[in-house]
């Protein structure tokens, strides 16, 4: 069980899983639990991520915060916002470089309770950027599940389309977009355009041929 307040020494919390599983939601609704209570929390996320604005974290469910967005790690503890701050969250921690982890621990080492949200898999279902360190630093790990949209069932993988054709495992890792790029799926119905020639699974072969 996560506890409310940061533990002695501080803590870190990730919550991950691949697209339209919940996380940025997930996220908001800690850092509103930690606005209620008067700690006065500092959210960030990377420059990069644009897709509903420069300055906010907005999840696909819809909410939304006001978040400072940075191109450098280092700007995070830097900012006059962490200064006091005694919860730090981090959206799309995926897209930030391997320097947030010295950064997070540096915080967690001044007593913060550090939340980050992000995938821990890229499209091509291999670990993605400082998630697998931060994982292993974690204190707490909640790891969400979304629906497959191919059969339904619990989704762990992201599936990257081009013109709604599954992307090579060659394509460039870092690609942002929503559902006109990107669908959740499980790991029987996630491919790459180089597995095409490989069958589906019988089980699930007639919902991926379905109109």
């Amino acid at each position: 069980m996560i506890p409310f307040a940061p533990l002695r020494g501080g803590s870190l919390e990730i919550v991950c899983g691949p697209m339209f599983s919940g996380k940025s939601e997930e996220l908001l609704r800690r850092i509103r639990r930690a606005e209620i209570a008067g700690l006065a929390p500092a959210l960030f996320k990377p420059a990069i991520d644009d897709r509903f604005g420069a300055s906010d974290v907005v999840s696909h469910a819809g909410s939304r915060l006001q978040c400072h967005a940075i191109g450098d790690p280092r700007e995070i503890e830097l900012h006059p916002a962490t200064l006091g701050a005694r919860v730090v969250g981090i959206d799309e921690v995926q897209f930030i470089d391997d320097g947030i982890v010295d950064v997070v621990l540096r915080l967690v080492r001044d007593g913060a309770r550090v939340i980050a949200a992000g995938l821990d898999r890229d499209f091509r279902g291999e670990p993605f950027g400082p998630m697998p360190e931060l994982l292993a630093r974690a204190d707490f790990v909640e790891k969400l599940h979304a629906i497959c949209q191919i059969c339904t069932g619990p989704a762990t993988m992201t599936q990257r389309l081009v013109n709604g054709d599954p992307a090579r495992s060659s394509d460039p890792v870092i690609v942002v977009g929503a559902r006109e790029q990107y669908e959740a799926r499980c790991r029987g119905c996630h491919r790459l355009a180089d597995e095409l020639d490989e069958p589906l699974p019988l089980a699930i072969s007639a919902f991926a041929t379905r109109d």
